[in-house]
């Protein structure tokens, strides 16, 4: 397995904190989301890496293994309880073995698990008992789970089915697309009495025909006519729990922004918070005119000249 940096990847030093990985996230997931750069595979990646580095170094137990193993992290239990047992052993001397001594060269993490799970030759007769006998965590499993954007503005329960096995799950709100959770001990059985895997379910959040969503901010667009773009007035516009009236400033341009505070997603984990709507104005020129508002255009036409 290559080495992926996480934090390169977040752009962060290895002493940062927890608020300074997040606002780092943040700002990469917004610039890198699919919905801002459609068709895009590059930026899909480097959305897919954001994600996988802020799921990892946001974990203390998670970055804590990673920092120690590198890309060997998932690995870490087993890799300590192996250290642990052949360490337990003696020598002649009475001094006890080190990791390196039974096994060779400590620093390729990968040949070593390679060689615990049978995948290659183990390291002569004793290495090869004592792995048999050795307890093994077991397989993470991954899944995805497609939801609506509506599905995922308030709390949702659902039940999946992984290997038979029913699992009841509470989806938090405002989970996004590509965000990644873990469900302790529902993946793979271990081996030798090892414990089980883990279940990591990635969301995917379909598109939505009427809100584009940039983190916890919906954007929207609203038509709006003539009359009410010179003049002012109010207007409803969509959100994702029912139409609101805004009030539209006289002379307003097309394409204006009005921004609607408190009235996007829920932030993830922290109820009572929620991102904006942003609403853009389109104006709507009227499709048939009267004979009488001809006359009337053709004089404000005329007014307009006149300045």
């Amino acid at each position: 397995m290559e080495y992926i940096d996480y934090y390169k990847i977040l752009g962060v030093g290895r002493n940062a904190g927890k608020e300074e990985i997040k606002k780092a996230y943040r700002k990469i997931a917004r610039k890198y989301h699919p919905d801002v750069n459609p068709g895009s595979e590059e930026a899909e990646k480097k959305f897919k890496q954001a994600n996988e580095a802020y799921e990892v170094l946001s974990d203390p137990e998670k970055r804590k293994k990673y920092d120690q193993y590198g890309k060997d992290w998932e690995h870490a239990e087993a890799f300590e309880q192996a250290r642990r047992q052949q360490g337990g052993s003696s020598g002649s001397t009475g001094r006890r073995s080190t990791f390196s001594e039974g096994f060779g060269d400590a620093g390729d993490f990968s040949d070593f698990f390679r060689a615990m799970f049978g995948d290659e030759p183990a390291f002569g007769s004793f290495g090869r008992g004592r792995a048999r006998n050795m307890a093994f965590r077991g397989e993470d499993y991954k899944a995805e789970l497609r939801l609506r954007l509506r599905d995922v503005y308030q709390d949702q329960k659902q039940v999946l089915t992984i290997n038979g096995d029913k699992i009841r799950l509470v989806i938090p709100a405002g989970v996004e697309d590509g965000q990644t959770i873990r469900i302790k001990g529902q993946g793979g059985p271990g081996r030798n009495g090892g414990e089980k895997g883990d279940l990591y379910i990635t969301f995917r959040i379909l598109e939505d025909p009427d809100f584009q969503r940039i983190g916890s901010d919906l954007y929207t667009t609203a038509e709006m006519g003539l009359y009410t773009a010179i003049l002012g007035g109010k207007l409803e516009v969509p959100t994702l729990y029912g139409k609101v009236a805004i009030t539209v400033p006289p002379q307003s341009e097309n394409g204006k922004k009005i921004r609607l505070k408190g009235k996007g997603m829920p932030v993830y984990k922290k109820k009572g918070h929620y991102g904006d709507l942003y609403v853009t104005l389109q104006v709507q020129l009227p499709r048939k005119i009267s004979e009488k508002e001809r006359q009337l255009f053709q004089q404000l036409a005329a007014l307009e000249m006149k300045k």
